[in-house]
């Protein structure tokens, strides 16, 4: 492998760590502090996902392996980003259910990781409650699950064109 790819792929996972950096500073700084919206159960998960997936292209982008490490980073991140996928799909099914068929609000995050064990705390959060099915802020149409859906899918992006394998060149 070159040094043209590798500073390709350390250039790719600082697009991927700025991009979560940015997108946890907007929640927590713009979302949660400024306008004073509370994330639900839902959205807390995704932004463990979103820092696991920071904290992957942090260290990627600090160990700048070559291609057999760049890979093994990329498929934890592949499976990061389909997590993430998954939780804001699930997200986005709860905003999108009749008001008759929501689930009923549940206890709050830290009463469940204090009186739960923990596999069964997040199975709970897991599933989803009543405050996740409320759509509490949006920009150009989009939930906050849609836009993180997008992020998601971008950072997935980044995460499988570092995971193709690289094709031999016979011409150079």
């Amino acid at each position: 492998m070159d040094d043209s790819s590798l500073s390709r792929y350390r250039g790719l996972n600082f697009l991927g760590l700025i991009s979560c950096i940015s997108a946890l500073a907007f929640a927590v700084i713009y979302l949660q502090q400024r306008l004073g919206l509370e994330p639900c159960p839902l959205c807390m998960a995704s932004r463990l996902m979103v820092v696991a997936l920071a904290a992957t292209f942090l260290l990627a982008w600090l160990h700048n392996p070559r291609q057999l490490g760049q890979r093994f980073y990329a498929l934890l991140g592949i499976l990061l980003s389909l997590s993430g996928i998954g939780l804001n799909l699930r997200h986005i099914w709860l905003q999108s259910l009749p008001g008759d068929q929501v689930p009923e609000c549940g206890p709050g995050l830290n009463y469940l990781l204090e009186n739960f064990p923990l596999q069964q705390a997040f199975s709970i959060i897991l599933s989803g409650s009543g405050e996740c099915a409320e759509v509490q802020w949006t920009l150009f149409g989009l939930s906050l699950p849609q836009q993180t859906l997008l992020l998601f899918l971008f950072l997935l992006s980044l995460q499988v064109t570092q995971f193709r394998k690289k094709k031999r060149s016979y011409f150079n």
